[in-house]
């Protein structure tokens, strides 16, 4: 077969409608990668018996697809699917920088914690104590004059603060074995996969829609040299096999556009830089904000330490804390008392009080109002931390959720660029000189 190397037989609709596949191609592969990163954000399929133990069979890159190993076929979004190893890698890359819990804690202003403690504590405090004994011993209770019920919950009140203090005390001396901010966080993007999609969606819409639109750049760019070399081999096979190629590089170019290279550099004279690079302060305070707001909140603290996997023993360490001062605040009577009732009777009222006190004195922890207040520190120091980071790094931290699962959007690229080509071939025949 001769081969018409400058055109001049040219069939141009063929020849010129191949870039414009591709290019068309190229925004679709595009645009339906976006939704396949974010889109659903929790599983959809259906379960298929024996897939669950058919999937250990398989290599491991298809395991990875979502639903696989649960033994069902459907999809998650790439990015929600990922969440907490998102979550595990912005603790390590970001928020621990923040220092130790302990350091934390102390930007959190524990004095100003303790005070709306008090606050919201000392109205409940009598009622409290009232059912305490009522409960523990109620014939001393009730043949206790009212002067002397009232003397009592005077006295406890009046230590109320002290209390307090000793409280938010202890949790700051000990809060390096009682808060893991990475189980935390994990925990939370885990529940909530929605949020690391928010991460992606509030401050980097603008790049991934670039991204689209430079998918039919890329898609027909790409499509020229397919267009020669469909005119000079004129093979029915050709634009299929070239298709997978220009699928492939053309989700491969995007995912580069968007985070590399993480440093400005320049490429025939030209300054290249990730888009999601270029607007890293921009990026972190958005980044910040959902963290400060929605992850580490004070709420989010107070129920982890109650009632995350160290909560028992933050409460028998808060407990121990407050005996003392419960003992205290029997004053002089304390003697009288505990011969009255028997010391094990006793005990039991202070261990009664002590553990309904450690509920009541976390409780304000998680008032989202007060939560909200505190969250502008935590998103200061976040923000900062973040901006602080070293752009690979923060590529390192947007990537995570992605990186291990592009394949998948390359193999979907190449598949679509597969059949744009049989497409092609089935509307406008084999290529070639007329």
């Amino acid at each position: 077969m001769e081969i018409d190397w400058f055109f001049q037989q040219a069939d141009w609709v063929h020849v010129l409608t191949i870039p414009v596949f591709t290019g068309v191609i190229g925004f679709l592969i595009n645009w339906s990668g976006l939704w396949m990163l974010f889109s659903p954000v929790r599983f959809h399929g259906i379960t298929v018996p024996g897939m669950r133990q058919l999937s250990r069979a398989l290599p491991r890159k298809i395991q990875e697809v979502p639903g696989i190993l649960q033994g069902g076929l459907g999809w998650q979004g790439i990015v929600p699917a990922r969440a907490a190893k998102m979550g595990s890698i912005a603790v390590d890359k970001a928020i621990a920088k923040l220092g130790t819990p302990a350091e934390f804690y102390q930007q959190l202003e524990p004095d100003q914690i303790a005070e709306h403690i008090v606050k919201v504590f000392e109205p409940d405090l009598p009622q409290m104590i009232e059912q305490i004994m009522r409960r523990e011993h109620p014939t001393l209770w009730r043949d206790l004059p009212r002067p002397a019920r009232e003397a009592v919950v005077r006295r406890v009140q009046a230590q109320l603060p002290g209390v307090v203090h000793t409280v938010t005390d202890e949790i700051g001396e000990h809060i390096d074995q009682l808060l893991d901010p990475k189980i935390m966080v994990i925990n939370h993007f885990q529940r909530n996969p929605a949020l690391v999609v928010r991460i992606f969606r509030d401050f980097g819409q603008r790049e991934l829609n670039l991204m689209v639109a430079f998918g039919f750049v890329f898609g027909f760019g790409l499509g020229v040299p397919v267009a020669v070399l469909d005119h000079w081999f004129a093979q029915w096979w050709l634009l299929p096999v070239l298709g997978v190629l220009v699928g492939w590089i053309t989700n491969a170019l995007g995912m580069w556009l968007i985070f590399e290279p993480p440093e400005p550099r320049r490429i025939l004279g030209i300054k290249v830089h990730g888009l999601f690079l270029r607007r890293q302060d921009q990026a972190a305070e958005v980044y910040a904000r959902i963290i400060a707001d929605d992850v580490i909140t004070l709420e989010n603290i107070g129920d982890f330490l109650l009632d995350g996997p160290r909560g028992d023993r933050t409460r028998q360490m808060l407990a121990s804390a407050m005996r003392p001062a419960i003992d205290n605040a029997a004053g002089p009577v304390r003697g009288a008392v505990r011969v009255a009732v028997g010391p094990r009777q006793f005990d039991n009222i202070r261990d009664a009080m002590a553990l309904e006190a450690v509920d009541r004195t976390i409780k304000p922890f998680k008032d989202p109002e007060f939560s909200r207040r505190q969250a502008d520190k935590i998103n200061a120091l976040v923000a900062q931390r973040t901006k602080e980071l070293p752009p690979r790094d923060f590529v390192e931290m947007m990537r995570s959720a992605i990186k291990e699962d592009e394949w998948m959007l390359y193999a979907h690229g190449a598949i679509m660029g597969f059949a744009g080509g049989v497409l092609h071939l089935a509307l406008f025949g084999v290529g070639g000189p007329r």
